[in-house]
């Protein structure tokens, strides 16, 4: 599969990872739905990069808000060629805190969003992939998880994040495996810590302490070169079924 006129449904496309992957494919000749909740930032976004992208308003937990985006995205480019789940939340929480027990309604809010709101739109995205045309080795699409280094060294406070995250992490596979017969890969990426709106609002000497744990570059990752992944994983084919840790050699000390 080749970037250039691929159709793209990326969640989280207004901001972070997932409008750095809606620019690059941009860039390479793709064209693109940004599914957020931003209507200021979608909406700006898509008029700065033309015809090639469209806003959906879109909450991936609401599963009629997402059938609507996945079939606005067909009727707008004729065809859904790959999803990319950038779309998630990272609030910490200790399980016992200060202040009590964690409330379950907030740990269900992370399970939500991260896990059951990506699997929202894999089944759905997938499904239209299957109408497309097969490529020379009948391949139809591909789907592009994103999980983090969280999923295997979650920190104290990150209990609801991790179970998250090692969720989409642990249906990668199974996932490979069935869409195998349809000719549609799925992977997952699991990124360190990178310059996104999760670490917006720390100090720039915590963002540069933050980026003295990592071993090498020793700097926070750019939404960019989560990007170039992306770009990577839908044209190469023999990508599937597996998790990539895009991190700098980085494991989370345990706070």
């Amino acid at each position: 599969m080749q970037i250039n006129n691929c159709v793209t449904v990326v969640t989280g496309g207004a901001s972070g990872l997932g409008e750095a992957c809606v620019r690059e494919l941009v860039k390479k000749g793709g064209r693109a739905a940004i599914f957020d909740l931003d209507d200021e930032r979608g909406q700006a976004l898509a008029a700065e990069l033309g015809a090639a992208v469209e806003f959906f308003r879109t909450d991936v937990t609401d599963s009629e808000s997402v059938q609507g985006a996945v079939d606005g995205s067909v009727e707008r480019f004729g065809a859904i060629h790959a999803a990319v789940n950038c779309a998630g939340v990272g609030t910490p929480m200790k399980v016992i805190g200060k202040k009590g027990v964690m409330p379950i309604e907030a740990f269900n809010r992370t399970i939500q969003i991260n896990l059951v709101g990506t699997m929202n739109v894999v089944r759905l995205a997938a499904e239209k992939m299957l109408h497309n045309a097969p490529a020379d080795d009948g391949e139809k699409g591909v789907v592009i998880n994103t999980a983090s280094v969280a999923a295997f060294d979650g920190q104290i406070g990150q209990a609801a994040y991790s179970a998250s995250k090692a969720g989409v992490v642990g249906m990668t596979l199974p996932l490979a495996r069935e869409f195998a017969e349809y000719g549609i890969r799925v992977m997952t990426i699991a990124p360190g810590l990178f310059e996104t709106p999760m670490l917006a609002g720390l100090p720039e000497k915590a963002k540069a302490s933050l980026g003295q744990m990592m071993p090498f570059p020793k700097r926070l990752g750019f939404p960019a070169e989560y990007a170039m992944l992306v770009e990577q994983i839908i044209e190469n084919p023999m990508l599937n079924g597996e998790t990539i840790r895009l991190d700098a050699a980085l494991r989370l000390a345990a706070k």
